[in-house]
């Protein structure tokens, strides 16, 4: 299942350093995923402090 950042992101960081794909990249205003590097595993969800980051 491929995620989505949503607007709740306030860019704390924490997505990026528990990517092991290196797929979220700094974004304007928020972070991105780059749907052709991630490998849809799912940690960057459960480590979100926010909740931004949901299925697509």
């Amino acid at each position: 299942m491929a995620y989505i950042i949503t607007d709740a992101c306030n860019k704390c960081g924490t997505c990026v350093d528990t990517c092991p794909s290196e797929a979220i990249k700094e974004g304007d205003p928020i972070y991105i995923i780059n749907q052709e590097e991630c490998i849809e595993c799912g940690a960057c969800v459960s480590e979100c402090p926010n909740e931004a980051i949901k299925e697509q």
